[in-house]
Protein backbone atom coordinates (compact mmCIF):
# COMPACT_ATOMS: atom_id res chain seq x y z
CA UNK A 1 0.00 0.00 0.00
CA UNK A 2 1.53 3.47 -0.60
CA UNK A 3 2.01 5.68 1.92
CA UNK A 4 0.06 8.90 2.68
CA UNK A 5 0.88 12.18 1.75
CA UNK A 6 1.32 12.56 5.50
CA UNK A 7 3.55 9.82 6.48
CA UNK A 8 5.87 9.55 3.27
CA UNK A 9 9.43 9.65 5.23
CA UNK A 10 12.61 10.53 4.06
CA UNK A 11 14.65 7.46 5.80
CA UNK A 12 15.57 5.98 2.15
CA UNK A 13 17.87 8.66 1.28
CA UNK A 14 21.42 9.38 2.93
CA UNK A 15 21.32 12.22 5.01
CA UNK A 16 24.95 14.82 4.64
CA UNK A 17 26.37 17.07 7.18
CA UNK A 18 26.96 20.41 6.14
CA UNK A 19 30.58 19.86 6.09
CA UNK A 20 30.91 17.34 3.81
CA UNK A 21 28.67 18.88 1.50
CA UNK A 22 31.42 21.86 1.77
CA UNK A 23 34.35 19.79 1.54
CA UNK A 24 32.48 18.14 -1.70
CA UNK A 25 32.04 21.79 -3.34
CA UNK A 26 35.33 22.99 -2.14
CA UNK A 27 33.12 25.29 0.37
CA UNK A 28 30.32 26.72 -2.94
CA UNK A 29 33.36 27.65 -4.85
CA UNK A 30 32.15 29.90 -7.50
CA UNK A 31 34.87 27.52 -9.65
CA UNK A 32 32.80 24.42 -9.27
CA UNK A 33 29.33 26.70 -9.95
CA UNK A 34 27.22 25.14 -13.13
CA UNK A 35 24.07 26.74 -12.70
CA UNK A 36 21.98 28.94 -10.76
CA UNK A 37 18.26 30.05 -11.42
CA UNK A 38 15.12 30.94 -9.19
CA UNK A 39 15.50 28.68 -6.70
CA UNK A 40 19.17 29.10 -5.88
CA UNK A 41 22.28 27.45 -7.32
CA UNK A 42 23.91 24.07 -8.64
CA UNK A 43 27.26 23.11 -7.78
CA UNK A 44 29.38 20.46 -9.00
CA UNK A 45 30.72 18.12 -5.84
CA UNK A 46 33.11 15.57 -5.26
CA UNK A 47 31.93 12.70 -2.43
CA UNK A 48 34.39 11.15 -0.13
CA UNK A 49 34.34 7.98 -1.85
CA UNK A 50 35.19 9.79 -5.23
CA UNK A 51 31.35 10.15 -7.11
CA UNK A 52 30.70 13.02 -8.88
CA UNK A 53 27.43 14.91 -7.80
CA UNK A 54 25.19 17.76 -8.64
CA UNK A 55 24.72 20.16 -5.55
CA UNK A 56 21.65 22.20 -5.25
CA UNK A 57 21.50 24.75 -2.71
CA UNK A 58 18.25 26.41 -2.46
CA UNK A 59 17.55 29.80 -1.10
CA UNK A 60 15.46 30.96 1.52
CA UNK A 61 14.23 28.48 4.12
CA UNK A 62 10.64 29.75 5.15
CA UNK A 63 7.77 26.97 6.47
CA UNK A 64 6.53 26.95 2.61
CA UNK A 65 10.69 26.20 1.41
CA UNK A 66 10.70 23.48 3.82
CA UNK A 67 7.78 21.95 3.31
CA UNK A 68 8.62 21.89 -0.68
CA UNK A 69 12.12 20.56 0.05
CA UNK A 70 10.69 18.03 2.15
CA UNK A 71 8.54 17.23 -0.58
CA UNK A 72 10.97 16.86 -3.47
CA UNK A 73 13.15 14.80 -0.89
CA UNK A 74 10.47 12.52 -0.09
CA UNK A 75 9.53 11.58 -3.21
CA UNK A 76 12.64 11.74 -5.11
CA UNK A 77 14.62 8.96 -2.68
CA UNK A 78 11.39 6.25 -3.79
CA UNK A 79 11.30 7.02 -7.80
CA UNK A 80 14.13 4.98 -9.29
CA UNK A 81 13.81 5.20 -13.18
CA UNK A 82 16.50 5.59 -16.01
CA UNK A 83 14.81 8.96 -17.13
CA UNK A 84 14.79 10.56 -13.62
CA UNK A 85 17.75 12.07 -12.04
CA UNK A 86 18.70 10.19 -9.19
CA UNK A 87 19.13 11.53 -5.43
CA UNK A 88 21.92 10.66 -3.82
CA UNK A 89 21.06 12.53 -0.40
CA UNK A 90 20.43 16.00 1.11
CA UNK A 91 21.30 18.10 3.65
CA UNK A 92 19.22 19.92 6.06
CA UNK A 93 21.16 21.82 8.99
CA UNK A 94 21.82 25.25 10.09
CA UNK A 95 19.27 26.78 7.73
CA UNK A 96 20.68 24.98 4.83
CA UNK A 97 18.44 22.82 2.32
CA UNK A 98 20.67 21.16 -0.35
CA UNK A 99 19.75 18.04 -2.36
CA UNK A 100 22.30 16.16 -3.57
CA UNK A 101 21.88 14.59 -6.89
CA UNK A 102 23.13 12.35 -9.79
CA UNK A 103 25.67 15.04 -12.09
CA UNK A 104 23.99 14.95 -15.70
CA UNK A 105 26.99 16.20 -17.57
CA UNK A 106 25.55 17.91 -20.40
CA UNK A 107 23.01 19.95 -18.15
CA UNK A 108 19.88 20.80 -19.38
CA UNK A 109 17.60 20.48 -22.38
CA UNK A 110 17.12 24.19 -22.36
CA UNK A 111 20.43 24.82 -22.49
CA UNK A 112 20.59 22.68 -26.47
CA UNK A 113 17.33 24.19 -27.99
CA UNK A 114 18.51 27.81 -26.60
CA UNK A 115 21.76 28.06 -28.49
CA UNK A 116 22.17 27.13 -32.76
CA UNK A 117 25.73 26.21 -31.89
CA UNK A 118 24.76 23.42 -29.40
CA UNK A 119 21.48 22.13 -30.94
CA UNK A 120 23.55 21.32 -34.18
CA UNK A 121 24.89 18.02 -31.68
CA UNK A 122 21.46 17.25 -31.77
CA UNK A 123 20.55 14.99 -34.54
CA UNK A 124 16.96 13.38 -35.03
CA UNK A 125 18.15 10.30 -33.72
CA UNK A 126 19.54 11.90 -30.44
CA UNK A 127 15.87 14.82 -30.14
CA UNK A 128 13.85 11.52 -31.29
CA UNK A 129 15.84 9.38 -28.42
CA UNK A 130 15.04 12.34 -26.15
CA UNK A 131 11.25 13.04 -26.61
CA UNK A 132 10.29 8.76 -25.77
CA UNK A 133 12.90 8.60 -22.66
CA UNK A 134 10.98 11.78 -21.68
CA UNK A 135 7.40 10.14 -21.95
CA UNK A 136 8.71 6.86 -20.65
CA UNK A 137 9.82 8.81 -17.27
CA UNK A 138 6.36 10.49 -16.93
CA UNK A 139 4.91 6.86 -18.22
CA UNK A 140 6.94 5.72 -15.04
CA UNK A 141 5.63 8.57 -12.63
CA UNK A 142 2.00 8.04 -13.66
CA UNK A 143 1.98 4.22 -13.61
CA UNK A 144 4.98 2.65 -12.82
CA UNK A 145 6.11 3.46 -9.77
CA UNK A 146 4.55 2.77 -6.26
CA UNK A 147 3.49 6.15 -6.16
CA UNK A 148 1.68 7.80 -8.76
CA UNK A 149 2.94 11.46 -9.12
CA UNK A 150 2.32 14.40 -11.33
CA UNK A 151 5.10 16.68 -11.98
CA UNK A 152 3.69 20.13 -12.82
CA UNK A 153 6.41 21.93 -14.01
CA UNK A 154 7.99 19.96 -17.07
CA UNK A 155 10.01 21.77 -19.21
CA UNK A 156 13.16 21.58 -21.10
CA UNK A 157 15.33 23.31 -17.71
CA UNK A 158 13.88 20.57 -16.20
CA UNK A 159 14.80 17.97 -18.43
CA UNK A 160 18.97 16.83 -17.66
CA UNK A 161 21.07 15.20 -20.14
CA UNK A 162 23.61 12.30 -19.39
CA UNK A 163 27.48 11.56 -20.88
CA UNK A 164 24.96 9.27 -23.26
CA UNK A 165 22.15 12.16 -23.73
CA UNK A 166 19.84 10.13 -22.38
CA UNK A 167 17.31 12.70 -20.79
CA UNK A 168 16.61 12.62 -17.16
CA UNK A 169 13.53 14.56 -15.58
CA UNK A 170 14.51 16.42 -12.75
CA UNK A 171 13.20 18.91 -9.77
CA UNK A 172 10.21 17.81 -8.31
CA UNK A 173 9.70 20.71 -5.89
CA UNK A 174 6.19 21.28 -7.16
CA UNK A 175 5.26 17.55 -8.00
CA UNK A 176 2.01 16.41 -6.57
CA UNK A 177 1.36 12.90 -4.61
CA UNK A 178 -2.10 11.28 -5.66
CA UNK A 179 -3.65 8.11 -4.28
CA UNK A 180 -3.44 5.46 -6.45
CA UNK A 181 -6.83 5.36 -7.79
CA UNK A 182 -6.90 8.78 -8.43
CA UNK A 183 -7.53 10.84 -11.35
CA UNK A 184 -7.50 14.29 -10.97
CA UNK A 185 -7.71 17.13 -7.89
CA UNK A 186 -8.13 20.67 -7.83
CA UNK A 187 -6.05 22.87 -6.51
CA UNK A 188 -6.70 27.05 -5.89
CA UNK A 189 -2.40 27.24 -6.11
CA UNK A 190 -1.11 26.69 -9.43
CA UNK A 191 2.46 26.04 -9.55
CA UNK A 192 4.52 25.62 -12.83
CA UNK A 193 5.84 27.61 -15.47
CA UNK A 194 3.86 29.67 -17.48
CA UNK A 195 3.80 28.49 -21.24
CA UNK A 196 3.98 24.76 -20.50
CA UNK A 197 0.97 24.62 -18.00
CA UNK A 198 -2.39 23.23 -19.21
CA UNK A 199 -5.23 25.63 -19.46
CA UNK A 200 -7.41 23.67 -17.60
CA UNK A 201 -5.22 23.85 -15.14
CA UNK A 202 -3.87 27.58 -15.00
CA UNK A 203 -8.08 28.27 -15.38
CA UNK A 204 -9.97 25.77 -13.13
CA UNK A 205 -6.66 24.62 -10.89
CA UNK A 206 -7.56 21.07 -12.52
CA UNK A 207 -4.54 18.65 -12.17
CA UNK A 208 -4.68 15.25 -13.74
CA UNK A 209 -1.78 12.93 -15.67
CA UNK A 210 -3.02 15.50 -18.91
CA UNK A 211 -1.53 18.16 -16.77
CA UNK A 212 2.00 16.64 -17.71
CA UNK A 213 0.82 15.40 -21.31
CA UNK A 214 -0.23 18.94 -22.15
CA UNK A 215 3.38 20.33 -20.77
CA UNK A 216 4.95 17.04 -22.67
CA UNK A 217 3.78 17.98 -25.64
CA UNK A 218 5.15 21.59 -25.78
CA UNK A 219 8.07 20.16 -24.89
CA UNK A 220 8.34 17.58 -27.82
CA UNK A 221 7.36 20.80 -30.35
CA UNK A 222 10.25 22.68 -29.28
CA UNK A 223 12.70 19.48 -29.70
CA UNK A 224 11.54 19.00 -33.17
CA UNK A 225 11.17 22.46 -34.32
CA UNK A 226 14.41 23.89 -32.26
CA UNK A 227 12.49 27.11 -31.34
CA UNK A 228 10.87 28.33 -27.77
CA UNK A 229 7.99 28.07 -26.89
CA UNK A 230 6.70 31.42 -27.58
CA UNK A 231 6.81 34.36 -30.15
CA UNK A 232 9.15 34.49 -33.25
CA UNK A 233 9.63 35.60 -36.45
CA UNK A 234 7.95 33.23 -39.10
CA UNK A 235 8.17 35.41 -42.84
CA UNK A 236 8.38 38.79 -41.21
CA UNK A 237 5.07 37.42 -38.63
CA UNK A 238 5.29 36.66 -35.73
CA UNK A 239 3.92 33.58 -34.27
CA UNK A 240 3.57 31.48 -31.14
CA UNK A 241 5.05 27.82 -31.55
CA UNK A 242 1.74 25.97 -31.02
CA UNK A 243 -0.34 28.16 -33.19
CA UNK A 244 2.35 27.87 -36.07
CA UNK A 245 2.31 24.42 -35.31
CA UNK A 246 -1.36 23.80 -35.71
CA UNK A 247 -1.45 26.18 -38.91
CA UNK A 248 1.13 23.83 -40.84
CA UNK A 249 -0.89 20.85 -39.63
CA UNK A 250 -4.11 22.27 -40.89
CA UNK A 251 -2.29 23.38 -44.06
CA UNK A 252 -0.51 19.92 -44.58
CA UNK A 253 2.88 20.93 -44.47
CA UNK A 254 3.95 20.20 -40.73
CA UNK A 255 7.36 19.41 -41.89
CA UNK A 256 7.64 23.16 -41.81
CA UNK A 257 8.18 23.20 -38.08
CA UNK A 258 11.09 20.67 -38.39
CA UNK A 259 14.34 22.25 -37.09
CA UNK A 260 16.34 23.17 -40.79
CA UNK A 261 19.22 21.27 -39.22
CA UNK A 262 17.50 17.99 -39.24
CA UNK A 263 17.84 18.36 -43.81
CA UNK A 264 17.50 14.56 -44.92
CA UNK A 265 16.79 12.92 -41.70
CA UNK A 266 13.20 10.54 -41.57
CA UNK A 267 10.20 12.71 -42.80
CA UNK A 268 7.90 9.93 -41.90
CA UNK A 269 9.33 9.69 -38.36
CA UNK A 270 9.47 13.65 -37.77
CA UNK A 271 6.03 13.84 -39.07
CA UNK A 272 4.56 11.08 -36.45
CA UNK A 273 6.00 12.96 -33.66
CA UNK A 274 4.51 16.00 -34.52
CA UNK A 275 1.18 14.57 -34.68
CA UNK A 276 1.61 12.89 -31.46
CA UNK A 277 2.99 16.31 -29.89
CA UNK A 278 -0.34 18.18 -31.43
CA UNK A 279 -2.56 15.12 -30.23
CA UNK A 280 -1.04 16.18 -26.07
CA UNK A 281 -1.62 19.66 -26.07
CA UNK A 282 -4.96 19.79 -27.55
CA UNK A 283 -7.60 21.78 -25.67
CA UNK A 284 -9.98 19.13 -24.34
CA UNK A 285 -8.38 16.82 -22.16
CA UNK A 286 -10.58 14.30 -22.58
CA UNK A 287 -9.22 14.13 -25.89
CA UNK A 288 -5.55 14.29 -25.20
CA UNK A 289 -3.69 10.38 -24.65
CA UNK A 290 -2.35 8.79 -22.01
CA UNK A 291 1.31 8.38 -21.02
CA UNK A 292 1.05 4.80 -22.17
CA UNK A 293 -0.71 5.75 -25.38
CA UNK A 294 1.96 7.95 -26.17
CA UNK A 295 4.78 5.83 -25.12
CA UNK A 296 3.00 3.46 -27.35
CA UNK A 297 2.72 5.86 -30.40
CA UNK A 298 6.07 7.12 -30.38
CA UNK A 299 7.60 3.51 -30.51
CA UNK A 300 5.26 2.33 -33.01
CA UNK A 301 5.00 3.15 -36.66
CA UNK A 302 1.87 0.77 -37.54
CA UNK A 303 -0.27 2.39 -34.40
CA UNK A 304 -3.19 4.50 -35.77
CA UNK A 305 -3.10 7.77 -34.38
CA UNK A 306 -6.14 9.91 -34.25
CA UNK A 307 -6.73 13.53 -35.73
CA UNK A 308 -5.71 15.91 -33.46
CA UNK A 309 -8.36 18.87 -32.65
CA UNK A 310 -6.96 23.03 -32.18
CA UNK A 311 -4.21 23.00 -29.61
CA UNK A 312 -3.83 25.23 -26.30
CA UNK A 313 -1.72 27.57 -25.32
CA UNK A 314 -1.32 30.54 -23.06
CA UNK A 315 0.05 33.58 -25.05
CA UNK A 316 2.41 36.52 -23.81
CA UNK A 317 -0.18 38.79 -22.31
CA UNK A 318 1.72 41.72 -23.57
CA UNK A 319 0.81 40.43 -26.66
CA UNK A 320 -3.04 41.29 -25.87
CA UNK A 321 -3.56 37.27 -26.76
CA UNK A 322 -5.12 34.56 -25.18
CA UNK A 323 -5.86 31.06 -25.92
CA UNK A 324 -9.69 30.45 -26.21
CA UNK A 325 -9.96 28.26 -23.79
CA UNK A 326 -9.29 31.92 -21.34
CA UNK A 327 -11.18 34.52 -23.58
CA UNK A 328 -13.81 33.33 -21.57
CA UNK A 329 -12.78 32.31 -18.40
CA UNK A 330 -10.96 33.60 -15.49
CA UNK A 331 -7.61 35.47 -16.00
CA UNK A 332 -3.94 33.98 -15.46
CA UNK A 333 -2.54 33.24 -12.29
CA UNK A 334 -1.61 36.75 -10.73
CA UNK A 335 0.82 35.60 -7.88
CA UNK A 336 4.66 36.12 -8.96
CA UNK A 337 3.86 37.08 -12.74
CA UNK A 338 5.68 34.79 -15.11
CA UNK A 339 7.02 36.54 -18.39
CA UNK A 340 8.11 33.72 -20.61
CA UNK A 341 8.73 30.19 -20.68
CA UNK A 342 11.43 30.16 -18.34
CA UNK A 343 10.33 32.26 -15.83
CA UNK A 344 9.31 29.73 -12.61
CA UNK A 345 6.87 30.94 -10.41
CA UNK A 346 6.03 28.92 -7.14
CA UNK A 347 2.51 29.57 -5.84
CA UNK A 348 1.42 26.93 -3.29
CA UNK A 349 2.47 23.68 -1.24
CA UNK A 350 3.14 21.01 -3.38
CA UNK A 351 1.30 18.74 -0.80
CA UNK A 352 -2.08 20.93 0.07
Amino acid sequence: MAPSKEEVEIAESSQFTLSEIEAATNFFSEGNKIGEGGFGKVYRGTLENGLYVAVKRLDGCSIQDQQQFKNEVTLMARLQHKNLIKLHGYCFEEGERILVLELARNASLEGFISDSNKRVWLSWQRRFSIIKGIARGLLYLHEKSRLRIIHRDLKPGNVLLDNNMNPKISDFGTARLFDLDQSREKTAHPAGTFGYMAPEYVRHGEISVKTDVYSFGVVALEIISGKKNSYFSSSGISEHLLSYAWKNWRQGTPLRLIDPMLSGSSRIEMSRCIHVALLCVQENVGSRPTTASVVLMLGSQSATLPTPTRPAYLADPSFGEMSASLVNGSSTPSTNEAQDGSTSYMISLSID
